[in-house]
């Protein structure tokens, strides 16, 4: 397989479940509803969102939303230059493959923020969004990023162990940071010596 099937696959299949999952939960759940995956304590979905930052900082109102959506779409674009640029190279697959799971999770949040604002009603808690109402909750660009995944690893009274809520794209960027890392030999090659 090429390494630009590699690519388009990734990001493809990617983006679809992360869509597909943040669909369903925003479709199924209300706001702060919590199920326990397979009676787990530390294994939970638990449907929230945020204005697009993570762990829900916020900053600048709606100025600063769009700040921070007009510069993702800007970071997308030198993520597919990056990605373009690495096909074309004799770069190892799994290069390939965390530059397209970036990629993919970046497109998914972006997904969220230009146009779930239109395309569903609010949710809220004991509410359930619908999907394509007359009317959104937000304007285009200003839509929150759906939210579910949620792993307490412990909790005591005031603490709670990693007690971050992510979404599918978020972790494909952190796999993709992830296999940068193991593959960083291959990514970021050091100029020979002549």
């Amino acid at each position: 397989m090429s390494k630009k099937t590699i690519a388009i696959l990734t990001v493809i299949l990617a983006i679809l479940i992360d869509q597909i999952s943040k669909i369903y939960i925003k479709t199924h759940f209300s706001l702060g509803e919590e199920i326990k995956v397979l009676g787990l304590d530390w294994f939970r979905i638990h449907f929230t969102e945020n204005n697009g930052m993570a762990w829900g900082f916020e900053f600048g109102g709606k100025a600063g939303k769009l700040f921070l959506t007009l510069f993702r779409l800007v970071a997308v674009s030198g993520i597919i230059y990056w990605l373009i640029q690495t096909i074309k190279s004799k770069i190892h697959n799994g290069v390939v493959i965390a530059i397209s799971l970036i990629l993919a999770g970046a497109i998914g949040n972006i997904i969220d923020s230009v146009f779930y604002g239109v395309i569903f009603s609010k949710s809220d808690r004991g509410v359930v969004a619908t999907m394509f109402p007359e009317d959104g909750y937000a304007d285009f660009f200003f839509g929150k990023v759906v939210d579910m995944l949620y792993f307490p690893m412990y909790q005591g009274e005031s603490f709670t162990f990693f007690n971050a809520i992510f979404n599918g794209a978020d972790s494909w960027i952190t796999i993709g940071v992830i296999l940068l890392f193991i593959f960083n030999k291959q990514a970021f090659p050091k100029a020979k010596k002549e």
